[in-house]
């Protein structure tokens, strides 16, 4: 993993700001390429070919294309054998010559052929074209910022912010969907003016001509017959772990518990040799600690059932505090979840013994880990039936008698998008009390997320999950993987969400993926069923949280004061109800209410605006 820089024109001391701005992703060499009117910068982490040749930028033998490149290519070995045998000769072990070779014989259209994690920008120098692109799901990020005249580019927004022609300034309706997602789904950042490269999608520059458009897309496959659906995915995790082994330095995993790090950890158990080294996050005493270390206390006994060299971290509400600021600065924009700093500290402790991490980032989106899934196959069946009896009283009346009010709500909606903001929007009424009038906008959502339920898919839920994974999964989920490890030159990958094990993943049929609604992922469970300990293949999913809400009645009180105070971020209070906040931490803080989501997003949200616009 590293650290890319660059803009379609001449700045030497802009180019060095922008540099070191990411330096943080790339701390072990670094390189300039500076000619034709074109500016790029590489901050390198080694990870395969640790010698001089893997440098960057690497231009061609020939000079025609230079690259600078974030991330890996797992099967660059196997693209590396075929150009081989049409002629293409190598100087390096490294994949990033391979893809460079690639990118020079067959252009854009090579970029299907890769599979792997990666942003990178290609300069070509005989038609003076400037090349982007991005990973098929995301797990790269990739920053521009095009005004019609001038491209920048960068690995992380402050990057594009080093240069001082570059306007900060808050897009309202980023904003707006932030209060009410808790992330800014892309291609919008909160910055007004600076785009996140959306994921499987190139971007080039010719002249004065700058286009944008997808290489890849999650799509509703052939439905594959049930009989085959166990064995495919036990073969094709097994392909993807196999696949994210190749490194020459030390690696790991991070293990929170659940089933997808385990299995994640059996299949390499399975498959490498010597010991493993694993890392998990968990809590210091607090009020009802085993509920929030029930799974670093699974972790534990798992990596004792596998063999593993294992690593625990434990952390307080103090040692939140002491970071917050600092995690929200390497965010580079407002994504509020409480587990960010976990994510960052354990990073941070891990970093010593590993520099390559392997995590069970995606199972969830790919293979219907969350309960809402579940509600959505409710639902669809409530769709069935008679119109009488889906009449709204009667399902309010159902509803009651079932203390399921708020599905039933649900089922009054229209399928799709309707369904989708139900379960995944905050409620209009609390965001109302944070916007001031003149700023929020409740259309924003249904503006945003209706495109992605224009054309309806067979199978409703995994049209849900789809979505999940082109919105919140690269712009919340992957983006804090990949902020808060790389904020310590450290690479976390991700085996679940190789781009054929999703492909593959929607072409199963939802019902063959939900199980009960606290254990899901039905089908990834039975192709690792004798892999998976008892003990985890019982467990009802929990997810990863953190006692953040009662810390916010101890130790990050203070902070959160502070945080909400007027004099804190001058001028944020143009965009939010700094007074409205604060009377939510007052109510939460007395268990008249609770407020941990509100505050915490307004937390999150002064410590931006602090940290890049006061």
């Amino acid at each position: 993993m590293c650290g890319i820089n660059g803009f379609s024109f001449s700045d030497p001391d802009a180019l060095r700001r922008m540099h070191a701005a990411t330096r943080h992703r790339g701390p072990d060499d670094e390189g300039f390429f500076e000619q034709d009117g074109v500016s790029l910068a590489h901050n390198r982490l080694s990870i395969i070919d640790l010698s001089p040749l893997g440098r960057q930028p690497m231009a061609t033998a020939d000079g025609r294309f230079i690259i600078v490149f974030n991330g890996e290519i797992y099967n660059y070995k196997e693209v590396r054998a075929d150009l081989e045998r049409g002629g293409a000769r190598f100087r390096s072990q490294s994949d990033t010559e391979v893809l460079l070779a690639l990118f020079a014989r067959e252009g854009i259209d090579g970029l299907r052929k890769l599979n792997g994690i990666f942003a990178f920008g290609i300069w070509d120098r005989d038609t003076r074209t400037l090349t982007l692109a991005r990973d098929h799901l995301g797990v790269k990020p990739l920053y521009y910022r095009w005004d019609g005249k001038r491209l920048l580019f960068s690995s992380e927004i402050k990057g594009i912010l080093a240069h001082r022609d570059v306007e900060r300034r808050v897009d309202p309706e980023a904003l707006n969907l932030y209060f009410r997602f808790l992330y800014v789904p892309g291609p919008r950042t909160m910055f007004a003016g600076i785009r996140k490269l959306q994921p499987g999608h190139v971007a080039t520059l010719r002249g004065d001509a700058f286009a944008e458009r997808p290489f890849w897309e999650i799509k509703e496959g052939e439905p594959l017959p049930d009989q085959e659906t166990v064995p495919a995915v036990r073969a094709g995790v097994d392909a993807a772990v196999h696949r994210q082994l190749v490194s020459d330095r030390p690696l790991g995993v991070f293990l929170s518990g659940g089933i997808d790090s385990t299995i994640v950890l059996g299949s390499m158990r399975q498959q490498a040799t010597g010991a493993i080294k694993t890392f998990s996050v968990g809590y210091e005493a607090t009020a009802e600690a085993e509920k929030y270390n029930a799974d670093f206390d699974v972790a534990a006994r798992t990596a004792a059932h596998f063999g593993t060299d294992h690593h625990a971290l434990r952390i307080s509400g103090r040692d939140v505090a002491a970071v917050f600021e600092e995690v929200v600065r390497h965010m580079d924009e407002p994504v509020s979840n409480h587990v960010q700093p976990s994510t960052y500290l354990l990073a941070k402790y891990a970093k010593p013994h590993i520099t390559v991490a392997l995590g069970g980032d995606g199972g969830d989106e790919l293979f219907g880990g969350y309960d809402r899934y579940w509600y959505h196959a409710m639902l669809g069946r409530i769709d069935q039936l008679p119109g009488m009896l889906r009449h709204p009283s009667v399902l309010r009346a159902v509803g009651r008698l079932a203390r399921a009010e708020s599905l039933a709500e649900k089922a009054a909606l229209a399928s799709g998008l309707e369904r989708f903001l139900a379960f995944m929007a905050q409620k209009e009424e609390r965001v109302g009390r944070l916007l001031p009038p003149g700023v929020n906008d409740a259309q924003a959502a249904r503006r945003h997320f209706a495109p992605l339920f224009a054309a309806p898919w067979k199978d409703g839920v995994n049209q849900i999950m789809a979505v999940d994974a082109r919105t919140w999964l690269p712009d919340e989920s992957l983006m804090r993987t990949d902020k808060m490890t790389m904020a310590h030159g450290l690479e976390q990958r991700v085996p679940l969400l190789d781009p054929m094990l999703a492909e593959l993943a929607f072409r199963i049929p939802s019902r063959r993926k939900l199980g009960s609604r606290t254990l899901g992922k039905r089908v990834l469970r039975a192709a690792f069923a004798d892999v998976i300990p008892p003990f985890v293949a019982r467990q009802k999913k929990r997810g990863f949280f953190s006692p953040a809400s009662k810390w916010l009645r101890g130790d990050l009180l203070p902070l959160a004061r502070e945080l909400l105070s007027d004099g804190y971020a001058p001028g944020s209070g143009e965009w939010i109800d700094l007074a409205a906040a604060r009377t939510m931490l007052d109510d939460h803080v007395a268990q008249r209410a609770y407020g941990l989501t509100q505050v915490w997003a307004v937390m999150t949200f002064q410590a931006w605006y602090r940290a890049y616009l006061a």
